[in-house]
């Protein structure tokens, strides 16, 4: 008997296509048909899709659900150990956002410190009058030295760029040592305080959890060369944004880039739209039709693995196989 999968978001043809050849596939958006979408949770085995918050009361009405693929590299939507505990698998797709967010990073370093947003508004209303001048000068990048607060695959693809493609010295600040990072970008581990205060640009890439919330915060900024650049393509809540306002505001930092918010989408009375400093993205991360496809091929794989009792490389929970009753566990 097949067995019943909640598609919760909008998958590619081609996706749907390889999971209902092996299953009972129900389109549900869980935002424009919440109704159709509870339905089809109460009564199946598996779910995949993407931004939706699985709380306590979304699981308690899906009793059979063995397991969730997120069609994403974060999880801070989850509740993991909840998870856990109801021997409900859960996986992600981190490798297929790396390259592409890199991309993102080095995008929005290069947009902050070249002005790219700024000028591209002023020659739009007509003040491009006359040759470059001191104006409209910005910062170099490249022989720069680049901090990456958590250099996991992300921070390591963004080394990589910096360290071979733009001259640039690496320092890094993360729970652990990278040797392979050490060894392969030359890159140099610092204590926080040590990378921000050494930093000519500034890159956020923890995830978020408790130990991350508010990890950059006004006493953090004040660390920073008044010159130096903040990159969040982390989460929002990994800065303080009130905070950061004020450092822009006062040019006790010279600009930011950034892809990620405390709210999303960003409110429109931000005071951060008024800011000629900041280079804002709409949380474009991800947001590349190659990559997008490649997500969600990923995530369908590790939904039909988990349905079949077989771990991923990107399980996140692999504790929830033993949590499960033994009617349900199956050899790994």
């Amino acid at each position: 008997m097949k067995k019943h999968v909640v598609a919760y978001r909008k998958l590619p043809p081609g996706v749907m296509r390889m999971l209902e050849a092996r299953c009972d596939v129900t389109l549900a958006d869980a935002d424009a048909d919440r109704a159709a979408f509870l339905h089809a949770l109460s009564h199946a085995h598996g779910a995949i899709g993407n931004k939706l918050k699985l709380c306590t009361e979304l699981l308690d009405g899906a009793p059979r659900l063995e397991a969730v693929a997120t069609v994403s590299a974060g999880y801070d939507d989850f509740d993991v150990a909840g998870l856990t505990r109801r021997g409900i698998v859960l996986c992600n797709t981190p490798d297929e956002v790396t390259e592409t967010t890199a991309d993102l990073v080095f995008a929005l370093m290069l947009a902050a410190a070249r002005r790219i947003a700024e000028l591209d508004a002023s020659a739009r209303r007509g003040e491009w009058r006359a040759s470059s001048g001191p104006a409209q000068f910005g910062v170099d990048v490249h022989h720069k030295t680049l901090g990456i607060v958590g250099l996991g695959r992300i921070g390591a693809a963004v080394a990589r760029r910096a360290a071979h493609g733009f001259g640039m010295n690496v320092l890094y600040s993360n729970r652990s040592r990278n040797a392979a990072a050490e060894e392969a970008f030359g890159a140099q581990w610092r204590p926080l305080p040590d990378l921000l205060s050494e930093a000519d640009f500034v890159c956020l890439l923890v995830p978020l959890s408790a130990a991350t919330t508010r990890l950059i915060g006004a006493a953090e900024l004040r660390l920073m060369k008044p010159g130096a650049i903040l990159v969040n393509c982390a989460r929002g809540q990994v800065l303080d944004e009130a905070a950061l306002i004020d450092a822009l505001r006062e040019r006790r930092i010279l600009g930011a880039g950034l892809d990620v918010f405390e709210r999303e989408p960003l409110p429109a009375d931000s005071p951060l739209f008024a800011l000629p400093n900041v280079v804002i993205a709409p949380h474009i991360g991800s947001a590349t039709a190659q990559t997008r496809e490649a997500m969600a091929h990923r995530a369908a794989l590790n939904l039909l693995d988990a349905l079949d009792g077989r771990l991923t490389a990107t399980c996140v929970n692999p504790e929830a196989l033993a949590a499960r009753p033994q009617s349900q566990q199956r050899a790994v």
